[in-house]
């Protein structure tokens, strides 16, 4: 007996290095798909680990939501493992060249592309300010959003460090995500999932405090 598509989830642990600096990380990552197919949004330190909760389905794609460390650190070793294309958004080569100089992305992410996996569409919004390149997918049909690190439960993605901006990601909170329906689930890159209805209040919060 087959069952629909659906969305399963990883956390796997390792670091993330920028600017200098490294601190150990618990990473989720998102698998979408159904018994046949799936898309795995970021490949995060354990390729054999997520390959071992694929199982044998393809994989269709490994889609990074941003370059760094933490969140594409597998992708190349799942990517040898499954033959699935490593997608990126073209913004943030730069910093995927930090961690993977000899390994380009297979193929960019655009604002408004649509990928298919079991039936299910998943959208792509770019969403800049925690990093240039920095996307979200959208999947209507399952009421979830994987936000990457662009927004979490209790605000914005960090913006601390280089090729990131507050303003920017403000904006794109505001203007791309928080326009989504109110039960939108928000699976995010770290920590708990939240939904968009829960966050919108806050947006405000967020621009006095200057995450």
């Amino acid at each position: 007996m087959t069952t629909g598509p659906r969305i399963e989830h990883l956390v796997t642990s390792g670091t993330f290095s920028l600017d200098g600096g490294t601190w150990d990380v618990d990473n989720n990552v998102w698998i979408i798909g159904d018994d046949i197919e799936a898309i795995v949004v970021d490949a995060a330190h354990d390729a054999e680990a997520i390959a071992d909760a694929l199982g044998g389905r393809t994989l269709r794609a490994i889609v990074c939501t941003h370059a760094h460390n933490d969140h594409i650190d597998a992708a190349p070793d799942l990517a040898a493992r499954t033959g699935a294309p490593i997608l990126l958004h073209g913004d943030d080569l730069a910093l995927w060249k930090q961690t993977h100089p000899d390994r380009t992305p297979d193929g960019g992410l655009a604002d408004g592309q649509v990928l298919t996996v079991a039936g299910v569409e998943l959208t792509v919004l770019h969403t800049p300010g925690h990093a240039p390149g920095a996307v979200c997918l959208y999947a209507p049909a399952l009421t979830a959003l994987f936000s990457g690190d662009t927004l979490f439960a209790g605000g914005p993605g960090a913006t601390g460090r280089s090729f990131s901006h507050f303003p920017t990601i403000i904006d794109s909170i505001r203007d791309r995500l928080l326009t989504l329906p109110a039960d939108t689930v928000v699976h995010t890159g770290h920590g708990e999932t939240t939904t968009i209805g829960a966050e919108a209040p806050h947006l405000q919060e967020w621009v006095d405090r200057g995450f």
